[in-house]
């Protein structure tokens, strides 16, 4: 893929109601960070709307799904407007985002809504990964490429594809975000590496 002059690629590592966002631009070789956010993701006047699973996990199975679709409804919706303004502030700045990564789960897929409501455990993946689709949804609507990628493969997919060693890697996402200062933790760490390794990659 040819990339534009002042390309950047966004990288998400999503929780329950948020997400902390990377931009990271430069090149393959010198990656610079360019911004770091917090994506709220969920209504807080929307009873439920950080844990929706665990929110309806006591009602009849119709309830719940309708209920479902409110809390869906909500989070996509902010999804795009979060997502969108962030590529507005980018193209403002003359940067052009090319590409988008949101670090997966590694659990299994919880299945349908009654499985998902029969198991406390798959109420937690649930949770997450309603707010990973709604991420999705706006990287799909902004026509944003987007790449999934599980926590748990990052590593070593990121040593493969940037020829570096783990400590070397975790030693330059470090360097990145000091300048930066806090919040600079394992959330914003992940979410860089992962724009790191697309940017490598060439989505």
């Amino acid at each position: 893929m040819k990339r534009p002059r002042g390309a950047c690629v966004l990288g998400f590592a999503p929780h329950s109601g948020w997400a902390a966002v990377v931009a990271l631009g430069g090149t393959v070789r010198k990656p610079l960070l360019l911004a770091r956010e917090r994506l709220e993701l969920a209504d807080g006047k929307l009873p439920g709307a950080k844990q929706p699973y665990h929110a309806i996990e006591t009602l009849p199975l119709a309830e719940a799904g309708a209920r479902l679709a409110v809390f869906r409804e909500s989070a996509a919706a902010l999804a795009v407007s979060g997502v969108g303004a962030l590529v507005e502030t980018a193209r403002a700045g003359g940067i052009e985002p090319i590409a988008a990564g949101i670090l997966d789960s590694s659990g299994r897929d919880p299945g349908t809504l009654e499985a998902i409501l029969a198991s406390h455990a798959l109420i937690h993946t649930a949770d997450g990964n309603h707010f990973r689709e709604a991420l999705a949804g706006a990287c799909a609507a902004l026509r944003l490429p987007l790449a999934r990628i599980r926590q748990r493969d990052l590593s070593a997919e990121a040593v493969r594809a940037l020829r570096r060693t783990s400590p070397e890697l975790a030693a330059s996402v470090a360097r990145l975000g000091r300048a930066a200062g806090a919040p600079w933790g394992a959330d914003q760490k992940n979410a860089a590496l992962l724009a790191w390794l697309l940017f490598a990659r060439g989505i």
